[in-house]
């Protein structure tokens, strides 16, 4: 098992970091080079930029029973194809049972913002966002170390 972490924009990077050093597990996080990220536990690959070159890369270094951080749905849908675990940065965990409705929703948002019928502005994150991701984060590496 490995974590993987879509890392342009990830919001609980450091979060990540602390429990994959907890549990002494291999952490890959994937950029594109108009970020900066150093780290000397994860191994930080840097791709170039373009539509979906992060999102590509992650998923081919994934396999079986690794955990992926993303707020992609589509790369969410990619993960559980592979039998991963996909995670997003609130502690929500994709599934079989809910992929499909997320992925119709995105279509859906992404044909009304094409057609300048809605605007959703995401909330500012909170705290209490970070606490719930680390509480769910921690609590899903722990059970899949008792494996």
């Amino acid at each position: 098992m490995k974590i993987l972490v879509d890392a342009d924009g990830c919001p609980v990077k450091d979060i990540i970091l602390n429990v994959a050093k907890q549990y002494n597990i291999k952490l890959i996080m994937i950029k594109n080079i108009c970020h900066d990220l150093y780290d000397d536990y994860a191994e930080i690959i840097t791709v170039d930029q373009g539509k979906d070159v992060v999102d590509i890369t992650l998923i081919n270094h994934t396999k079986e029973g690794d955990i992926v951080v993303t707020q992609d749905y589509g790369v969410a849908a990619m993960a559980i194809a592979k039998r991963a675990i996909a995670i997003n940065q609130n502690g929500w965990c994709y599934t079989d049972d809910n992929i499909d409705e997320l992925l119709m929703q995105r279509h859906i948002g992404q044909e009304m913002r094409r057609k300048h019928k809605k605007y959703t502005k995401i909330p500012k994150r909170t705290r209490e966002n970070d606490i719930q991701f680390e509480q769910k984060f921690r609590e899903l590496v722990s059970n899949l170390s008792k494996e």
